[in-house]
Formats: C-alpha cells, sequence, structure tokens
C-alpha cells in the first residue's frame, strides 16, 4: 500500500507543482492583494542562513521565520524544490540576499513578487558605490557583502524598514530590535579588526577557494584571492591554478583556506602543487563564506559565523586571537 502510495505521489508532484504556479499567476492578476500581518507570529521566508539569521533578531517573537537553503549548501548553485515553491506560497514575507547571490532562485521569486507578496532584498539599500564588482565579472556584483559586518549593518536596518512597513503597528520593536543588534555586530567589528591586525603585514594573504572574501578584506586590511571567481559556478582552469601557485611559493605563504559550502579539490591542487615547488604549506582552516555552520551551534549564527572565520584566519598567518573567539563560545576550528 505504501509503495502504490508513492507511485502516485510520483505521478501527481509535477502537477501539484504546476498547480502551484498556476496559483501564482492567478493572484498576480489580483489587484486587491495587499500585505498586512492578520495574525501573529505571521510567516516570514528567507533564502540564505545569513539573512535568516538577522531577519529572526529584527522580526523576534512578532514573525515565524523559516529558511531555505541550510547549512554547508552553495546558494550560487542552488535550485529551488517543490517544498521551496510552497514555502513562497504560504509565507506572509520574504527576504532575500539579492545581487544575483540565488541565480537559479532568481525566476521564483519574481514570480511570486508579481503576485502581490512582499518580496525584498536585503541588500538594496546598500550604495551601488560600496558594492564591488570584479573586472573580470562585469555586470555581475560581488554578492558577498555579508563579510564585512559593517556592510551587514545596513542589511539589518533594511529588514527593520521592510518589517516596519509591512506590519506598522510593531515598527518601533523592530527598530528597537534591529538597533541593539546592531550594538553586537559594532562589536565583532572591532573584534576582527584587531585580530587581522594581529597578523604580521608579510603574511596578511587570504587564499581561499573563491572570491567570496573580497568585502573581509576591504574592510580588514586584507589580501584577498580566491581559486574561482564570485560565483562558484565559474571553473578555475590550470593556468589560474599554476599562477596562483607561484604567487605562494614568490611570497611564500604558509596557509591557504577551504569552504564549508564548496568543493576543497581547488585548494588541495594548490598545496600539493607549491609540495612539488618544494614549498610547505598547509590548510589552514574551514571558513564559513556562503553558508553558516550547523543550526543550533554558535557558528550556526551570523555573529558565530564571522567570529570562527576571524579567529581561525589570524592564527593561522601568524596573528594572535583567542581559541575560543571574542565571545569565548567558539567549538570549531
Amino acid at each position: 500500500m505504501i509503495e502504490q502510495y508513492n507511485r502516485n505521489l510520483k505521478k501527481i508532484g509535477p502537477l501539484l507543482c504546476l498547480f502551484g504556479w498556476a496559483l501564482l499567476f492567478i493572484m498576480a492578476d489580483n489587484s486587491t492583494v495587499h500585505a498586512a500581518p492578520k495574525k501573529y507570529p505571521f510567516k516570514i521566508t528567507t533564502t540564505t542562513g545569513m539573512i535568516t539569521d538577522i531577519v529572526r533578531q529584527v522580526a523576534g517573537d512578532r514573525g515565524q521565520v523559516t529558511g531555505l537553503i541550510g547549512e554547508g549548501v552553495d546558494p550560487h548553485l542552488y535550485t529551488p524544490t517543490r517544498g521551496d515553491v510552497a514555502a513562497f506560497l504560504t509565507a506572509d514575507i520574504i527576504f532575500y540576499s539579492g545581487l544575483k547571490l540565488e541565480g537559479k532562485m532568481a525566476d521564483t521569486l519574481e514570480k511570486v513578487a508579481r503576485s502581490g507578496k512582499p518580496v525584498y532584498a536585503v541588500t538594496e539599500s546598500i550604495a551601488p558605490s560600496y558594492i564591488l564588482e570584479p573586472p573580470e565579472f562585469k555586470g555581475h556584483p560581488d554578492p558577498h557583502v555579508w563579510m564585512d559586518p559593517t556592510a551587514w549593518q545596513q542589511a539589518v536596518d533594511a529588514v527593520a524598514r521592510f518589517l516596519s512597513a509591512y506590519d506598522s503597528t510593531n515598527a518601533a520593536v523592530y527598530q528597537s530590535n534591529a538597533a541593539q543588534y546592531n550594538a553586537q555586530l559594532k562589536k565583532l567589528t572591532d573584534y576582527v579588526q584587531a585580530s587581522i591586525g594581529t597578523i604580521p603585514k608579510d603574511r596578511r594573504v587570504l587564499i581561499t577557494a573563491h572570491d567570496a572574501f573580497n568585502y573581509f578584506g576591504r574592510a580588514f586590511d586584507i589580501e584577498v584571492k580566491g581559486i574561482q571567481g564570485i560565483s562558484t559556478e565559474s571553473e578555475a582552469g590550470l593556468q589560474d591554478i599554476n599562477n596562483l601557485i607561484d604567487y605562494i611559493v614568490e611570497r611564500k605563504i604558509q596557509a591557504v583556506f577551504v569552504e564549508t559550502s564548496v568543493s576543497d579539490k581547488n585548494v588541495r591542487a594548490l598545496t600539493e602543487g607549491a609540495a612539488a615547488r618544494h614549498h610547505k604549506m598547509i590548510v589552514g582552516g574551514t571558513l564559513f563564506s556562503d553558508a553558516m555552520g550547523a543550526p543550533g551551534t554558535y557558528e550556526g549564527t551570523y555573529i558565530g559565523m564571522i567570529d570562527h572565520n576571524a579567529t581561525v584566519i589570524a592564527r593561522a598567518l601568524g596573528g594572535t586571537a583567542p581559541a575560543k573567539g571574542f565571545q569565548g563560545k567558539l567549538s570549531q576550528h
């Protein structure tokens, strides 16, 4: 009986998905759709963990937040599932990053927005002059703004504004929550600045699997090089890897870093290539780039993510930082 049920579910699954999209288009033609909470907690759907965490901080107990892209998952390559479509359909308000981070979700988010549902990119309020756009990726902005906590404070402010517009009754609550959380982010920024500042100048080079740390580098005065580009959809060529090995050997770089959401094969190729050139180099640690740590852990929060990264980078490159980070809560290295 269960097997028959599973077979029937496989047959009707695509039809259910089509029905969901049909419902969206019907709603899109309904000009009477108005956004406002009908009850509390209202439903909020978010994309990446970094957004999920800040929305929870700002919404507090007024909103029930559901994040779609979990631990160790690469948002550049993530394709929305039928379950994601259902989460969007049932949400009262939706937050995503923007700047083309959720590339394969773009069409889905656009269709949902046309239904009249409030859909917001948390990066849309950041000044265009602040956004990085590498010359080799013209027309493709660098979406990794959360790597600079000061920039992410602007995203927190944007969440507070959007929630206040949606639920004006609790606007003061959202503004207060955002202010309190941004005060914590200011302390985090000071810690990262101090920790990275202890790395000797000639060793202040951060090499990772892909270009996710350029905002971090600009904020904290550390040179950054990624094997892949700003999107993991790009592939690193053999010549790119060889050029980076030349750079590593010339600069006598002692450590490179892997990322939780990106394959480590290219980083391993760097260490092997350097070894073939009689230069010993280690993997200095695993960093969180496009995804945070496990839910329920300190590293599974935005603050814990950045604390972990800064602490691991500083200690691996010859700087000094407490093993447990700036709040004494780190559990991974």
